[in-house]
Parts: C-alpha cells; sequence; structure tokens
C-alpha cells in the first residue's frame, strides 16, 4: 500500500490513476465485484469527473504544503514568507531610450564619448533623479543621438518618466571622469515613457535573498547580507585579519618566518578591523565625488556599504571596505560555420552567451574554458571551434615588492585548452564592445 500525503520525505503527490484505482474499489464494495466497469458505464464516467477532482485537490495540497518553505514557495507565498522574516520583495529599477544632445560651443567635429555609467540627472518633473548609461555612446558635434539606454539608480516607480521629460549629465560626473568643463554638457528628452519601476524582482531572486537571510546580528553572515542588501552590489567576501590574512596588503600571506604570518597581532585597547570586499555593478559608482563645492547626487557604492555594515557592527569593531579588482575578459578564438549564416548575428549571439555566463560569476570565481567553449560550439550553424585563448585585462599584478605596484595596461592571453584563474578580490566581468574579443569567423 502506497503512502501518500506528509511523509518523511516531504509530500507525495496522489496521481490521477491511484485517486479512479481507489474510487473503482469502493465502486465494487457497494455496488458489488460485477459492477459494469467498462470504458462505456455511465458510472466509469462519473468515477473519472470526480477522481480528476479529487486529482486536482491533490496537486492544490501538495502546493499548500511546500508553499510554507522559503525554497518551494513562490508569488504570493513566498511574499508571506518574507514578511514574516522581515525581507519585503523589492522593486526593479526604470528604464527606457532617450535622445541625448551636446550643448557646447560650435565645435561641430568634436566628439563626446560617455562611458556606461555616465550620470544624467532630471531637471523637468520629477526634479532630481539620477540615471545612469548602460553602454558607452559617443556623440558628434551637436548632432542628436537616438535610442540611448537609461537606467535608474533608485529602485521603485521614481524611475518611469513620461515621454518628453528632460535630463541632464550630472556637471560633478562630466568634470570628474570627462574633464568636461560648463557651459558644454549633453541634454537629454524622452522618446518612450520609462517602465519597469512598477515591476517586482522574480522569485528566484527574492527567495535568495530570503535563503541568505542570517538569522543572528553579529556574525560573517550578517555582515555579508547587509553588505549585499545594497543596491549594484553583486559579491562580497568577509576577511579577518586575525583569522586569516588582510586582503588589502598585497604582501601579506606570502611570507612565512618560523610558520608564522608576515604581520603582528592586535595589542589590547586597539580598535578591532576587518575587510569588506565588494564586487559591484560597473555601472555604478564606487565613490560618491565631490569637487569644488559640488556634490554629486548618487551616493558611492562604498558609502551605501559601510552604512549598511555599520547598522550590523558591535562598538570598537570597525569595517574596511575595499573595492574588488574588476578584471575584464575576452577570448580570441576561430570559429568555423556553416556557409549561410550571418556573420555579424553570430557574433552578436556569441557575446550575449558570454554576458550570460561571465556575469554569473563571483568573486574568485574562475573563468573556466570549458564554459567558454561550451558556449560557442552550442550556437546554432557552428562546426568547430579553433585556436582559442581566453584573455584578462589588466593582468595580475607585481607582488614581490613593498613599494607602490605600477599598473600593467598589457593584455595577458592564456595558452590553448586553460582557464582563467582569478584571486579571491577579484570578479570577472565582460564587455560586448571590448576590444579584448576577437572572434574570426571562417565559412565551411
Amino acid at each position: 500500500m502506497n503512502d501518500f500525503g506528509v511523509t518523511a520525505d516531504g509530500f507525495v503527490l496522489k496521481p490521477f490513476g491511484a485517486v479512479l484505482d481507489d474510487s473503482r474499489a469502493r465502486a465494487r464494495a457497494v455496488f458489488g465485484a460485477d459492477v459494469d466497469l467498462g470504458p462505456t458505464s455511465p458510472l466509469e464516467k462519473i468515477l473519472e469527473l470526480t477522481a480528476a477532482e479529487d486529482a486536482a485537490l491533490w496537486q492544490r495540497l501538495e502546493e499548500l504544503y511546500y508553499s510554507a518553505f522559503a525554497s518551494s514557495a513562490i508569488g504570493d507565498e513566498l511574499d508571506l514568507i518574507g514578511e514574516n522574516v522581515g525581507l519585503p520583495r523589492r522593486s526593479l529599477h526604470g528604464s527606457g531610450v532617450a535622445t541625448l544632445t551636446a550643448v557646447s560651443p560650435p565645435k561641430p567635429d568634436r566628439q563626446y564619448t560617455l562611458p556606461e555609467g555616465a550620470v544624467f540627472v532630471t531637471t523637468s518633473a520629477p526634479a532630481g533623479i539620477t540615471f545612469h548609461t548602460t553602454e558607452a555612446v559617443t556623440l558628434v558635434g551637436t548632432t542628436p543621438l537616438q535610442g540611448v539606454a537609461l537606467e535608474a539608480f533608485d529602485e521603485g516607480p521614481t524611475g518611469d518618466l513620461p515621454v518628453n521629460a528632460t535630463l541632464r549629465l550630472d556637471p560633478v560626473f562630466a568634470l570628474v571622469y570627462l574633464q568636461m568643463e560648463a557651459p558644454t554638457t549633453v541634454n537629454a528628452v524622452v522618446t518612450q515613457a520609462f517602465s519597469g519601476g512598477l515591476d517586482l524582482e522574480p522569485d528566484e531572486d527574492y527567495r535568495a535573498r530570503i535563503l541568505g537571510l542570517p538569522r543572528n546580528i553579529w556574525t560573517v553572515d550578517s555582515v555579508r547580507a547587509a553588505a549585499l542588501s545594497v543596491a549594484g552590489v553583486v559579491d562580497v567576501a568577509i576577511s579577518d585579519p586575525l583569522g586569516g590574512v588582510d586582503v588589502s596588503q598585497s604582501y601579506f600571506n606570502l611570507f612565512k618566518f618560523d610558520e608564522r604570518l608576515f604581520s603582528g597581532e592586535r595589542r589590547l585597547g586597539e580598535p578591532y578591523f576587518f575587510d569588506v570586499v565588494v564586487a559591484h555593478e560597473f555601472a555604478r559608482p564606487w565613490r560618491t565625488d565631490t569637487i569644488q563645492g559640488l556634490g554629486s547626487p548618487v551616493t558611492g557604492i562604498y558609502e551605501q556599504v559601510l552604512a549598511a555594515v555599520d547598522r550590523v557592527r558591535p562598538v570598537g569593531i570597525h569595517p574596511n571596505i575595499v573595492q574588488a579588482d574588476h578584471i575584464e575578459v575576452g577570448v580570441r578564438a576561430e570559429v568555423v560555420v556553416d556557409a549561410g549564416y550571418d556573420a555579424q548575428a553570430l557574433r552578436a549571439a556569441f557575446k550575449q552567451r558570454l554576458t550570460g555566463y561571465i556575469g554569473e560569476l563571483k568573486l574568485g570565481g574562475d573563468v573556466l574554458f570549458s564554459q567558454v567553449m561550451r558556449a560557442l560550439v552550442d550556437q546554432p550553424g557552428v562546426v568547430d571551434v579553433q585556436h582559442m585563448h581566453l584573455r584578462r585585462c589588466p593582468p595580475a599584478f607585481g607582488r614581490i615588492t613593498f613599494g607602490a605596484v605600477p599598473f600593467q595596461s598589457a593584455v595577458i592571453e592564456a595558452p590553448a585548452g586553460e582557464s582563467l584563474e582569478l584571486g579571491p578580490t577579484e570578479v570577472a566581468i565582460f564587455r560586448l564592445d571590448s576590444d579584448l574579443t576577437e572572434l574570426d569567423l571562417v565559412p565551411r
């Protein structure tokens, strides 16, 4: 006899066939063993209809059972679990496209290159809402550039701008990063109403935050959860300098004298420091920029993480917020494809697949040769991939030094078949317009 319902192994669903067999057995017990239950029997049809309703009820019972667990709940049930632990579902960021125009003295041939993450501020109602570009764009003279994607820094419906709303390039960002001085600036006009701010984060993202919510106030997990709660933070690594290595010092953990780390012990009465290594979205600024009395309208990731960690740290224990090393990676390969496939479309598909894979990597996550190869060969029309090499920039810094480490701008290319190994404070990023990626498509 099968056990259905709540068991030691979870909820066991009773299938339609088992429900129908039980109904037939009860019918024979009531009407006799020779009752007609053939395919054309009216009683058989009634039993099938009632068994279908009972089977649907069993399915609803299964959903009700698993809705009580964060690992399996969905939709409204997951919202209730989040409310019980004090973690509501997040809103998404409003986004859309706008037309950019450079406003400057007459210089028709001058080009203005805006990097990914260029900050724009609304000048029409609602005023003071900040946005950033999602890719690098180039303006030529005062010619308008259409179809530029912008995304709000803040979550929620404040980023849903109406048509014809106006924005301008943040003057602090323009002065600090672009060396653009007044009266030169860039204006933006919304051509399609921005949307997405009213949407909520998907179940999988919300579930991951609920499962990662710490139950203690002062633990490594609570610090990590506090830092991850900041919008734009991708991954966090915590380092205890007394129990491990101070990752902010390049020479720690490299020399051992009589099996002792090259670092001094903390004296009594000294403040206790720990390192928080933060990997963040490249489009968001790391520090809040202030210059010549002007303050940036966008709060940096550093200040936001510091404020979040301060809420869970005890007195006398201080965080050292360290920016992770964002390592740009690329691939050089010769791809043999069937005749008739569009080369431009294939390159775009390759880069989209690589963006998805590399975007899922966390701090210290190696870029595996096998996964990059899979992203290429799984694409329809690909016959073979040859001479594939993975690249990284910047390369690993020189470590045998106690002075300033010079910046190395060269590109490191791994041998064919080798993966890219990243350090514990490094995170891989992939750019669609990167010069590191060279895919030579050869028709078969």
